[in-house]
């Protein structure tokens, strides 16, 4: 499956932004996904994942009550809404398949990433 990231872009502390990730062919929507994080100098992080159903999501204690992870399964697009952004948000954003893997959530295919930059 090819997943399309988009909708990041540069923002002040406090404001909200949707990134929405759109995967190719009918099988998209049979696959948990999940968005991750990368950060200058720091490595990739888990931000949030959502099972296929759209019945069961995860997130990470760093965007838990501020970022809100959905699907559209009619069109094959997982979103994140993130609210409240901080600077530390600041990070390129991918979105990935994914596996649970014990208590957390395996990539197995990216796509390519999108930009979010938050200023203070």
């Amino acid at each position: 499956v090819q997943l399309q990231a988009s909708g990041g872009g540069l923002v002040q502390a406090g404001d909200s932004l949707r990134l929405s990730c759109a995967s190719s062919g009918r099988t998209g929507s049979m696959y948990n996904m999940a968005w991750f994080r990368q950060a200058p100098g720091k490595e990739r992080e888990f931000v949030a994942a959502v099972t296929w159903t759209g019945g069961s999501t995860d997130y990470a204690d760093t965007v838990k009550g501020r970022f809100t992870i959905s699907r559209d399964n009619a069109k094959n697009t997982v979103y994140l809404k993130m609210n409240s952004l901080k600077p530390e948000d600041t990070a390129v954003y991918y979105c990935a398949v994914v596996t649970r893997n014990g208590g957390g959530w395996s990539p197995r295919s990216w796509g390519q990433g999108t930009q979010v930059t938050v200023s203070s």
